[in-house]
């Protein structure tokens, strides 16, 4: 009975099932996969990091992975430190990247607004950020917004009347951007993976795009993370640090990563459940794949 146990025990989340069928309809449905975040002591995978905290050091966590892991592990990032790290360097390069050169392929966007309408509770950008994935600045400037200003709401946005004087025009903002986002390429052709367009990361970029009145492929779009902080620059280094950690996660190379591509449509078709009964555990779990697009394909697809 044992043994039949261990042999109905999911190889990535190490759920135990009665009988085969059952195995192979969780795998149908789990979409386990490489790009799940996995412990880093016993190899169990996780749906979320909020999971995989719970694992680790939450009230009631998986005692000996808990023990390895307080000596070990980083609390922050939830991994096992081997060697030292390194310092998070600053570079402040001002200025404007024509939009023809290929320049940097993920950029982070933030704004800062101001009020206006009859009560001031209607946003208007009056400062925007642009930087790149070493934390360069791209582009950082006031802006002119196209109607008048009635609240600068100074107490969160720093921003006093005469900073904005000679600030550039919305409309000449909104132009460099849009174009510099395209990178030369036409909005209706730009696709998911490849090309020239620019990835965009940031918070609240909804409510930023609309304010500059830009729009922009929702496939090069990578969002949304909340910071708290109010200066544009440091909103920016923030959501460029969590995009370049979690790009920079080492997964296994697959020919086609996500569960929706064509080439996996049957992985864990129902014709094929004698199939996959014959299948170990941990042959089910090479076959199945990601049902989200983690965010290490675009060092794949966008080097």
């Amino acid at each position: 009975m044992a043994k039949d146990k261990k042999k109905n025990k999911c190889a990535a989340c190490f759920r135990q099932f009665n009988k085969l069928e059952h195995l192979v309809e969780h795998m149908r449905i789990s979409y386990h996969s490489v790009h799940e975040p996995t412990c880093g002591i016993c190899r169990k995978h996780c749906r979320s990091y909020e999971s995989l905290r719970e694992h680790l050091i939450g009230p009631l966590p998986k005692q000996e992975c808990r023990d390895i892991f307080a000596y070990t592990g980083c609390k922050f990032c939830l991994k096992r430190i081997i060697g030292r790290f390194s310092n998070l360097g600053l570079r402040n390069n001002l200025g404007i990247i024509g939009g023809g050169a290929r320049g940097p392929q993920v950029v982070a966007l933030a704004c800062k607004m101001v009020g206006g309408g009859s009560d001031g509770s209607l946003d208007l950008c009056a400062r925007v950020c642009l930087m790149d994935e070493h934390e360069s600045i791209i582009f950082h400037s006031y802006v002119k917004p196209p109607i008048p200003i009635t609240n600068h709401r100074y107490e969160t946005t720093g921003i006093r009347p005469e900073y904005l004087r000679d600030a550039m025009p919305m409309r000449q903002v909104q132009r460099r951007i849009q174009d510099f986002l395209c990178n030369g390429e036409p909005m209706w052709t730009i696709r998911p993976r490849g090309g020239r367009a620019r990835i965009l990361v940031g918070h609240g970029l909804d409510h930023d795009l609309e304010s500059l009145q830009i729009e922009y492929r929702a496939e090069k779009i990578r969002y949304d993370i909340q910071t708290g902080i109010q200066d544009p620059y440091k909103d920016c280094v923030a959501t460029m640090r969590l995009y370049m950690r979690m790009r920079s996660q080492v997964h296994k190379l697959q020919d086609y990563p996500l569960a929706s591509e064509p080439q996996n449509r049957n992985n864990f078709a129902s014709w094929r459940q004698s199939e996959l009964e014959r299948m170990t555990p941990e042959q089910m779990l090479e076959i199945s794949r990601s049902d989200y697009y983690c965010w290490c394909l675009d060092s794949l697809y966008n080097p």
